[in-house]
């Protein structure tokens, strides 16, 4: 019994040891403990594999440290951040007992280096392999990633698509040279055909014609002028273009599908937009609620488009609801809210609409800030501004500032924000302008049909200040010196203006000047002319609209080399005299824009004094009126303008001099006619003589082909007439043509053509149709 007792125990221990044994040989061997916890430091990081890319590249992009604690996480998270290196294909950390710790080593594969990209098959897309390559995410001497070389495959494939190579293919091999660890990519272009849109057909549109709709589209099919390239992206727009018409047509339930057939040689695309045009809705009840503080009756005025019976589309809704919120913006309310809600009537299936409105406070002005001006001083900004701290905001002030700020030519753009103040019913009002160039040294040379060739150089700063040495810029003033010389004519001007004289609204400015012009009958002068004076100036902002001028001039002119064979009434002219004249003129101008503009009106007025009790050798006076009227007309603009002038002699003269006689014919008065050969003309040479009366009436139609190009049709009619009674008595000539007005660096420049409706003055039979090239400071 004891016996068995005995190997009874012996053997449960030897069991339990064996168990022991084997439990400690199943633990890993993580090192001391803790090692898969956090309490494990680490000793040693070793990089392996690398071959191109050093090892501190790798370190530095971990967040393990030698003698920070081990964590997986952490771990984890470096193996991350090396793969986004897009350095590596392969990347693997492993660990190992290290000097008391744990030593991490990681083991990366490179990615190979891209050799070389090479292209085969490109023949018809008109792409250099270089210019191929510009397109591609992949590049020479940069990691091979087989991503960016399937993204590659589709931006080949697009671009061929684009124009119009549909079916082509496009395949890629990798080829990688294991030894030096480089790559060379080739890609293998099959072109394939270039379809072109033979037809396009429009179905279901019962309300709209297919013309109208293939000219909404900018798909077209080709022809002469167009290359007729199917484009998938540009005929998905086409669909939602389509769509948008119909909707401002009230169809707000249309849908348009395309279908793509081609012929069965593959050779071209047949198009059929499918169009459900659907119910047309009109504008049902529009009721409007909130309003407690604007008149009702001042609401539905601002409400143009949604009226009831009118066409609903949510563009015009958008405008009114825009109109309506204007309405309390120009009123003070700048925080209110005009909110929109529409519902299908079935009793009339019209949709009616409520304008829900949040009025909120009025708002005044705290302070205004200007921001942006580094050249231009604050004060030739605040001096423009039409609100003022403590006004109330005012939306029609603010469009006012707006324009002036503008019509000083010193800013690209100019935009208005609000920012909280610490009284809680005002606003700082914030000027923000981006300034653009004022100062210019330009030369240059061209032809006019004025002046015949010409060249000229000059230098200028809308924005001068004599004050500010050495940039001589921010305080608004005018400088201009300018040389030209040409075939015919030579000039030499100088030119300052100071807009505010000592911070008073009244400018201050003079001109002196040397101009000579060479006889030439094509353009009007039958004589030398030579006039070397100057001027100063005066002017004043009588209102907000209207500006009064006074000018005091001195001139010294010589008329010379009359032809001998000329009437005794031109070689009267010959001489040289002294001109002093005092002229007053008043201005109405409200143009939104003075350089550009799309509305507004321009009336005038001056009268010039000469001799008398100014002095001289001539004395007459001159009476000089003119009008325009600016209007819009979609993206077009017509601009109407009648000009008026009568002068007379007085005292002991008995003729005006020929330099101060009105002319009209040529470029900036009646296109189609030689400069100046409308009205009077020497009965023996047919030089022009000037008379003492003018009428001249101009209609024009300007459209934007582009910001810098405008397309022109013009209308001109008028006359001189050689004595002031005689005015609007008859003989008008008129002219018409197309023309083009471009923007340059040095500045506007305008080209017509124009087609004489009468004969010129002097003639027997009518003249043919004439170029006008000019330049001029705006259009």
């Amino acid at each position: 019994m004891d016996k068995k007792l005995c190997i009874m125990l012996l053997c449960w221990g030897l069991f339990f040891n064996a168990a022991a044994r084997a439990q400690t040989v199943s633990q890993p061997d993580n090192g001391p403990a803790g090692a898969s916890g956090q309490d494990t430091i680490v000793t040693a990081i070793e990089v392996k594999g690398n071959t191109s890319i050093s090892a501190n590249t790798v370190l530095s992009k971990l967040k393990t440290r030698i003698g920070s604690p081990y964590n997986d996480n952490v771990i984890s998270d470096d193996m991350k951040r090396l793969y986004l290196l897009g350095y590596f294909s392969d990347i693997k950390i492993d660990t190992e007992k290290y000097m008391g710790g744990m030593k991490v080593i990681i083991t990366v594969v490179e990615r190979p280096l891209i050799e070389k990209i090479s292209f085969s098959g490109s023949r018809r897309i008109g792409m250099s392999e270089e210019k191929l390559k510009e397109t591609l995410r992949s590049k020479e001497t940069q990691y091979l990633d087989y991503t960016a070389v399937a993204e590659d495959v589709e931006t080949l494939r697009k671009m061929y698509e684009k124009k119009g190579f549909t079916q082509v293919q496009i395949e890629h091999t990798v080829d990688i040279d294991e030894s030096l660890n480089k790559a060379r990519i080739s890609f293998k272009i099959s072109e394939g055909r270039k379809k072109k849109i033979r037809m396009i057909y429009v179905e279901g549109n019962w309300n709209v014609s297919d013309s109208r709709i293939l000219k909404i589209i900018k798909t077209k099919r080709a022809w002469l002028f167009n290359s007729g390239i199917l484009k998938e992206d540009v005929l998905e727009e086409d669909i939602e273009r389509v769509k948008a018409y119909y909707q401002r047509k009230g169809y707000m339930d249309v849908s348009v599908e395309k279908e793509l057939k081609t012929d069965p040689r593959g050779r071209f695309w047949y198009i059929t937009l499918k169009v459900a045009e659907g119910k047309k809705y009109l504008v049902g009840n529009v009721a409007i609620q909130g309003n407690a503080d604007v008149n009702e009756a001042d609401i539905r005025a601002k409400i143009k488009e949604c009226k009831p019976g009118n066409v609903f589309s949510q563009e015009a809704l958008k405008e009114d609801v825009m109109a309506v919120q204007g309405v309390y913006f120009d009123r003070g309310y700048i925080a209110a809210k005009v909110l929109d809600t529409t519902s299908l009537n079935t009793s009339t299936g019209n949709i009616d609409i409520v304008l829900s409105i949040e009025e909120n406070e009025v708002f005044y002005v705290g302070q205004v800030k200007i921001r942006g001006n580094v050249k231009t001083k604050d004060v030739v900004i605040r001096r423009e501004m039409r609100i003022y701290p403590g006004d109330r905001f005012d939306g029609e002030k603010l469009r006012r500032s707006k324009e002036r700020l503008q019509n000083l030519g010193f800013f690209d753009e100019i935009s208005y924000d609000t920012e909280d103040s610490d009284a809680p019913d005002k606003k700082d009002l914030v000027v923000d302008v981006r300034e653009s160039k004022t100062g210019a040294f330009s030369f240059g040379g061209g032809y006019s049909s004025v002046d015949r060739l010409v060249g000229f150089i000059e230098i200028s700063q809308k924005n001068f200040d004599w004050k500010n040495w050495p940039y001589f810029t921010g305080a608004g003033q005018d400088l201009k010196v300018r040389a030209t010389m040409g075939s015919v004519t030579e000039a030499y001007d100088l030119s300052f203006t100071e807009p505010w004289l000592f911070d008073y609204p009244a400018s201050f400015g003079f001109d002196l000047y040397k101009h000579t012009h060479d006889r030439d009958s094509d353009v009007g002068y039958g004589y030398n002319e030579d006039i070397t004076g100057g001027d100063i100036r005066l002017g004043k902002e009588l209102s907000e609209y209207v500006r009064g001028n006074l000018t005091y001039r001195h001139d010294t002119i010589k008329i010379s080399d009359v032809e001998v064979t000329a009437s005794q009434d031109l070689k009267d002219e010959v001489g040289t005299n002294v001109e002093s004249s005092m002229e007053f003129g008043l201005t109405y101008d409200n143009r939104d824009n003075v350089f550009d503009p799309t509305r507004g009106n321009v009336l005038g007025g001056s009268i010039q004094v000469a001799g008398g009790p100014f002095g001289g050798d001539r004395n007459f006076w001159k009476y000089f009126g003119n009008a325009a009227h600016y209007f819009g007309v979609g993206k077009a603009v017509i601009d109407m303008r009648l000009r008026a002038g009568v002068a007379d002699s007085y005292d002991d003269s008995n003729k005006v001099p020929i330099n101060s006689r009105l002319f009209a014919g040529g470029a900036y008065t009646i296109r189609g006619y030689r400069e100046r050969k409308v009205g009077p003309v020497d009965s023996v040479t047919g030089d022009p003589l000037g008379g003492r009366s003018l009428l001249v009436g101009n209609v024009e139609y300007l459209y934007p082909l582009s910001s810098f190009f405008k397309l022109a049709l013009f209308y001109d009619i008028g006359n001189v007439w050689p004595k002031v009674s005689d005015i609007g008595s008859g003989g008008y000539r008129a002219g018409t043509g197309l023309g083009f007005r471009l923007k340059t660096p040095i500045g506007p420049v305008m080209l017509d053509y124009g087609i004489p409706l009468d004969k010129e003055s002097g003639e027997t039979e009518r003249g043919n149709g004439r170029f006008h090239f000019s330049m001029s400071h705006s259009f």
